[in-house]
């Protein structure tokens, strides 16, 4: 529940609204059950156990990167579903990588969290639990949130907007929205209702491709919304919002990775003041599609820097634990969904 919802259901009890605030604190710290809300009287506690439930994750599979710390974490939905959550640790604090649905319906061909399609959508407390179950698991703190896992965030806009909410708000976890990112495949009428809201969290648009011919062999979402129509709807986003767009590009050896690739990206972003994340293709064993060579990575990247255009290479993380969104999951469900293997 929201705040004020939180606050108009104890209204309706006939409690003090300061009570609403004490238990907003606590389910923004992650706990389990009312009895660990220790400031509340116990009859109270009784009563909201026998009226409300806290959804909570069930941790099924955890893996630690023995390169570089990394953690990936497969969480159980209530419903015997799966997702995935990433802890990477950097210097300047931590970062989790959340998933927004239970599979993907946008059927990106280098991607293995659309391979069986959409299952449902996450909700908001399931997005807010996999922030705080891992924090608390992992006794880290998290300090930034990437809406970059299993999903399209923005083809799930609602509840991930009640989740923004709910993150955001410093009585809960209290997660600033500069230090969230939500990355998108370029719904083009979503990327404008975003837009509208004025959020100033990072917006990262998964491009991998300059053009509609190589796009489209990538991504079929290119068929509803073009290269030319997405352009657009980003220089509108930062016209409104001042936010600069982050762009994702994962190059695929032979696919999206030659140097015209990149002379026409360097084109089409040239003097928007933009930045292109470069990424090196994670090997997903059903989808036959192999990552470019570090030369070439460094070639592509050197082409847009001499044209004006930032860009950086991605230093991979957890390649040891199948980090890549999807995998963990896809071979868990091959398996018991609660199985800990």
């Amino acid at each position: 529940m929201l705040p004020e919802e939180l606050a108009a259901e104890f209204k309706a009890m006939g409690l003090p609204g300061y009570r609403a605030g004490q238990v907003f604190r606590w389910l923004g710290r992650g706990v389990r059950a009312f009895d660990e809300m220790s400031d509340l009287p116990a009859s109270l506690r009784r009563e909201l156990a026998g009226r409300y439930t806290i959804p909570t994750l069930t941790l099924l599979r955890r893996q630690v990167s023995k390169a570089d710390g990394t953690e990936k974490y497969l969480w159980a939905l209530p419903d015997g579903e799966s997702v995935e959550t990433v802890l990477m640790r950097y210097k300047h604090g931590n970062s989790v990588c959340i998933s927004s649905q239970v599979g993907c319906r946008m059927g990106c061909a280098f991607c293995a969290s659309t391979i069986g399609g959409k299952v449902r959508d996450l909700t908001a407390a399931e997005m807010l639990d996999e922030v705080l179950r891992t924090g608390l698991t992992a006794g880290a703190e998290i300090s930034n949130i990437v809406l970059m896992g299993i999903g399209e965030p923005l083809d799930n806009f609602d509840n991930v907007l009640r989740f923004l909410t709910l993150v955001n708000d410093p009585n809960g976890a209290g997660i600033g929205m500069r230090h969230i990112s939500l990355s998108t495949c370029g719904l083009v009428e979503a990327i404008d209702k975003l837009a509208a809201l004025h959020l100033q969290l990072t917006l990262s648009v998964s491009l991998h491709a300059p053009d509609d011919e190589t796009r489209s062999r990538l991504m079929p979402v290119n068929a509803a919304y073009g290269v030319d129509e997405l352009y657009a709807a980003c220089r509108r986003y930062f016209d409104v919002t001042g936010r600069r767009i982050s762009f994702e590009y994962a190059l695929v050896r032979g696919v999206n990775d030659t140097p015209a690739h990149a002379r026409e990206l360097a084109r089409r972003l040239g003097g928007t003041g933009s930045h292109v994340n470069l990424i090196r293709l994670n090997r997903v064993e059903e989808r036959g599609l192999e990552p470019s060579d570090e030369e070439t990575v460094r070639a592509f990247a050197k082409i847009l820097t001499d044209a004006g255009v930032t860009a950086t290479v991605r230093r991979r993380l957890g390649s040891d634990i199948d980090a890549a969104c999807g995998q963990l999951r896809r071979g868990q469900m091959r398996k018991p969904w609660n199985s800990l293997d």
